[in-house]
Protein backbone atom coordinates (compact mmCIF):
# COMPACT_ATOMS: atom_id res chain seq x y z
CA UNK A 1 0.00 0.00 0.00
CA UNK A 2 1.14 3.62 -0.56
CA UNK A 3 3.06 5.21 2.08
CA UNK A 4 1.65 8.14 3.85
CA UNK A 5 4.40 11.23 3.51
CA UNK A 6 4.50 13.98 6.12
CA UNK A 7 1.62 16.43 6.26
CA UNK A 8 2.03 20.04 4.17
CA UNK A 9 2.65 23.39 6.20
CA UNK A 10 0.26 24.79 3.30
CA UNK A 11 -3.44 25.36 3.73
CA UNK A 12 -5.15 24.16 0.66
CA UNK A 13 -9.20 24.35 0.30
CA UNK A 14 -11.45 25.90 -2.27
CA UNK A 15 -13.20 27.87 0.29
CA UNK A 16 -12.13 31.11 -1.14
CA UNK A 17 -12.54 30.04 -4.59
CA UNK A 18 -15.13 31.61 -6.96
CA UNK A 19 -17.63 29.77 -9.46
CA UNK A 20 -15.79 29.57 -13.24
CA UNK A 21 -12.65 30.31 -11.85
CA UNK A 22 -10.09 28.02 -12.43
CA UNK A 23 -6.89 29.44 -10.99
CA UNK A 24 -7.24 29.36 -6.98
CA UNK A 25 -4.10 29.66 -5.54
CA UNK A 26 -0.18 30.45 -6.32
CA UNK A 27 2.89 29.40 -4.45
CA UNK A 28 3.25 26.32 -1.58
CA UNK A 29 5.59 23.69 -3.03
CA UNK A 30 5.69 19.89 -4.45
CA UNK A 31 6.20 18.35 -1.37
CA UNK A 32 4.51 14.29 -1.61
CA UNK A 33 2.24 16.11 1.45
CA UNK A 34 1.35 18.86 -0.26
CA UNK A 35 0.71 17.12 -3.62
CA UNK A 36 -1.45 14.81 -1.71
CA UNK A 37 -3.75 17.33 0.29
CA UNK A 38 -4.44 19.11 -2.57
CA UNK A 39 -5.72 16.17 -4.65
CA UNK A 40 -7.82 14.86 -1.80
CA UNK A 41 -8.90 18.23 -1.96
CA UNK A 42 -9.76 18.82 -6.35
CA UNK A 43 -6.55 20.98 -6.67
CA UNK A 44 -3.65 20.12 -8.81
CA UNK A 45 -0.72 22.46 -9.50
CA UNK A 46 0.93 23.51 -12.67
CA UNK A 47 2.99 26.87 -13.41
CA UNK A 48 2.12 29.72 -14.68
CA UNK A 49 4.76 31.06 -16.75
CA UNK A 50 5.17 29.68 -20.80
CA UNK A 51 5.62 26.08 -20.43
CA UNK A 52 4.92 25.35 -16.96
CA UNK A 53 7.88 27.42 -15.84
CA UNK A 54 7.78 29.91 -13.40
CA UNK A 55 5.19 30.74 -10.68
CA UNK A 56 3.40 27.57 -9.28
CA UNK A 57 -0.45 27.64 -9.65
CA UNK A 58 -2.87 25.40 -8.05
CA UNK A 59 -6.15 24.59 -10.06
CA UNK A 60 -9.76 23.24 -9.69
CA UNK A 61 -11.39 23.87 -12.97
CA UNK A 62 -14.86 24.95 -12.88
CA UNK A 63 -16.39 23.39 -15.02
CA UNK A 64 -14.09 20.20 -14.34
CA UNK A 65 -13.69 17.12 -16.81
CA UNK A 66 -14.53 13.33 -15.68
CA UNK A 67 -14.73 10.28 -17.11
CA UNK A 68 -16.99 7.97 -15.43
CA UNK A 69 -16.32 4.08 -15.80
CA UNK A 70 -19.87 3.38 -17.42
CA UNK A 71 -19.31 6.34 -19.92
CA UNK A 72 -16.18 5.30 -21.69
CA UNK A 73 -17.15 5.29 -25.87
CA UNK A 74 -14.74 3.16 -27.54
CA UNK A 75 -14.94 2.70 -31.26
CA UNK A 76 -14.79 -0.03 -33.59
CA UNK A 77 -11.09 0.94 -34.58
CA UNK A 78 -10.12 2.03 -31.29
CA UNK A 79 -11.55 -1.42 -30.37
CA UNK A 80 -9.32 -3.03 -32.95
CA UNK A 81 -6.28 -1.18 -31.95
CA UNK A 82 -6.31 -2.12 -27.85
CA UNK A 83 -6.26 -5.98 -28.92
CA UNK A 84 -2.61 -5.38 -31.26
CA UNK A 85 -1.01 -3.55 -28.06
CA UNK A 86 0.16 -4.78 -24.84
CA UNK A 87 -0.23 -3.03 -21.68
CA UNK A 88 1.70 -2.61 -18.51
CA UNK A 89 1.30 -1.04 -15.24
CA UNK A 90 4.23 0.72 -12.92
CA UNK A 91 6.83 -0.60 -15.52
CA UNK A 92 8.59 2.91 -17.11
CA UNK A 93 6.68 5.17 -14.43
CA UNK A 94 9.75 7.81 -15.26
CA UNK A 95 9.78 7.09 -19.03
CA UNK A 96 6.16 7.77 -19.51
CA UNK A 97 6.56 11.17 -17.29
CA UNK A 98 9.86 12.24 -19.35
CA UNK A 99 7.66 11.50 -22.60
CA UNK A 100 4.88 13.90 -21.29
CA UNK A 101 7.65 16.91 -20.83
CA UNK A 102 9.49 15.92 -24.07
CA UNK A 103 10.72 19.66 -25.24
CA UNK A 104 9.13 19.44 -29.02
CA UNK A 105 5.84 18.71 -27.25
CA UNK A 106 3.20 21.22 -28.33
CA UNK A 107 1.43 22.83 -24.72
CA UNK A 108 4.48 20.98 -22.78
CA UNK A 109 4.24 22.42 -19.14
CA UNK A 110 5.68 19.61 -17.38
CA UNK A 111 9.08 21.23 -15.77
CA UNK A 112 12.01 19.42 -14.31
CA UNK A 113 10.25 20.50 -10.93
CA UNK A 114 7.13 18.92 -11.39
CA UNK A 115 9.22 15.45 -12.88
CA UNK A 116 10.63 14.97 -10.31
CA UNK A 117 7.77 15.51 -7.73
CA UNK A 118 5.82 13.00 -9.06
CA UNK A 119 8.29 10.34 -9.69
CA UNK A 120 8.53 10.46 -5.71
CA UNK A 121 4.77 10.15 -5.40
CA UNK A 122 5.33 7.07 -7.74
CA UNK A 123 7.92 5.89 -5.38
CA UNK A 124 5.50 6.03 -2.39
CA UNK A 125 2.86 4.50 -4.10
CA UNK A 126 0.93 7.38 -5.05
CA UNK A 127 1.49 7.71 -8.30
CA UNK A 128 1.06 5.72 -11.62
CA UNK A 129 2.06 4.56 -14.82
CA UNK A 130 -0.67 2.83 -17.56
CA UNK A 131 1.71 1.80 -20.80
CA UNK A 132 1.24 0.89 -24.20
CA UNK A 133 3.98 -1.41 -25.59
CA UNK A 134 4.26 -2.52 -29.14
CA UNK A 135 6.90 -5.16 -30.23
CA UNK A 136 8.55 -4.25 -26.86
CA UNK A 137 8.42 -0.68 -27.20
CA UNK A 138 7.02 1.93 -25.03
CA UNK A 139 4.51 3.30 -27.71
CA UNK A 140 2.42 5.46 -25.25
CA UNK A 141 0.78 5.72 -21.92
CA UNK A 142 -0.48 8.05 -18.95
CA UNK A 143 0.18 8.79 -15.42
CA UNK A 144 -1.77 10.31 -12.85
CA UNK A 145 -2.36 9.85 -9.04
CA UNK A 146 -4.11 7.24 -7.31
CA UNK A 147 -6.17 7.92 -3.76
CA UNK A 148 -8.73 5.79 -2.85
CA UNK A 149 -11.38 5.31 -5.73
CA UNK A 150 -9.64 8.24 -7.41
CA UNK A 151 -7.37 8.45 -10.37
CA UNK A 152 -6.21 11.83 -11.76
CA UNK A 153 -4.93 12.00 -14.74
CA UNK A 154 -1.49 14.40 -15.19
CA UNK A 155 -0.98 14.03 -18.83
CA UNK A 156 -0.97 11.54 -21.77
CA UNK A 157 1.83 10.66 -24.90
CA UNK A 158 1.56 8.64 -27.82
CA UNK A 159 4.20 7.50 -30.85
CA UNK A 160 1.87 5.38 -32.48
CA UNK A 161 -1.82 6.06 -33.45
CA UNK A 162 -4.50 5.24 -30.62
CA UNK A 163 -1.50 4.46 -27.98
CA UNK A 164 -2.75 6.95 -25.64
CA UNK A 165 -6.38 6.48 -26.31
CA UNK A 166 -5.82 2.99 -25.92
CA UNK A 167 -4.08 3.52 -22.53
CA UNK A 168 -6.81 5.35 -21.20
CA UNK A 169 -9.45 2.34 -21.88
CA UNK A 170 -7.39 0.18 -20.04
CA UNK A 171 -7.20 2.30 -17.33
CA UNK A 172 -10.66 2.23 -17.25
CA UNK A 173 -10.97 -1.96 -17.11
CA UNK A 174 -8.32 -1.52 -14.02
CA UNK A 175 -10.48 0.82 -12.20
CA UNK A 176 -13.99 -0.06 -13.28
CA UNK A 177 -14.24 -2.89 -10.49
CA UNK A 178 -14.44 -0.46 -7.94
CA UNK A 179 -16.18 2.25 -9.62
CA UNK A 180 -13.34 4.92 -9.67
CA UNK A 181 -13.83 8.30 -11.00
CA UNK A 182 -11.37 9.98 -13.18
CA UNK A 183 -10.58 13.30 -13.24
CA UNK A 184 -9.02 14.49 -16.72
CA UNK A 185 -9.25 17.91 -15.24
CA UNK A 186 -9.98 20.04 -18.49
CA UNK A 187 -12.09 18.27 -21.15
CA UNK A 188 -11.37 18.62 -24.75
CA UNK A 189 -13.06 17.53 -27.70
CA UNK A 190 -10.58 14.58 -28.29
CA UNK A 191 -11.53 13.48 -25.18
CA UNK A 192 -15.30 13.97 -24.86
CA UNK A 193 -15.23 11.21 -27.65
CA UNK A 194 -13.85 8.91 -25.27
CA UNK A 195 -17.04 9.91 -23.22
CA UNK A 196 -15.64 12.45 -20.83
CA UNK A 197 -18.29 14.77 -19.76
CA UNK A 198 -17.84 17.81 -17.70
CA UNK A 199 -19.32 19.12 -13.84
CA UNK A 200 -19.57 21.62 -12.12
CA UNK A 201 -17.38 22.34 -9.34
CA UNK A 202 -19.33 21.44 -6.96
CA UNK A 203 -20.22 18.32 -8.28
CA UNK A 204 -17.17 17.33 -8.84
CA UNK A 205 -16.36 17.39 -5.22
CA UNK A 206 -19.14 15.19 -4.41
CA UNK A 207 -17.58 13.17 -6.25
CA UNK A 208 -14.01 13.65 -5.36
CA UNK A 209 -15.89 12.73 -1.62
CA UNK A 210 -17.07 9.53 -2.31
CA UNK A 211 -14.35 8.26 -4.32
CA UNK A 212 -11.39 8.71 -2.02
CA UNK A 213 -13.79 6.37 0.33
CA UNK A 214 -13.49 3.70 -1.80
CA UNK A 215 -10.96 0.69 -2.13
CA UNK A 216 -7.59 1.77 -4.51
CA UNK A 217 -7.39 -0.38 -7.12
CA UNK A 218 -5.89 -3.09 -7.21
CA UNK A 219 -3.68 -2.46 -10.00
CA UNK A 220 -2.19 0.27 -8.15
CA UNK A 221 -2.05 -1.75 -4.32
CA UNK A 222 1.35 -3.01 -4.84
CA UNK A 223 3.77 -0.87 -3.70
CA UNK A 224 6.83 -0.24 -6.86
CA UNK A 225 10.35 1.04 -5.98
Amino acid sequence: MPIEPPPTQWHLDLSQAEPGEDLIGVGADLEPGTLLTAYRSGIFPMGLGVRGRGTLGWWSPDPRGVLLPGDLRVSRSLRRSCARFEFRVDTAFAQVVAQCAAPGRKGRWITPPIEQAYVELHRLGWAHSVETWLGGELVGGLYGVAVGGLFAGESMFHRVTDASKAALVHLVSLVSPTDALIDVQWSTDHLATLGVTEVSRTAYLGLLSDAVRRPLPAAFATLSR
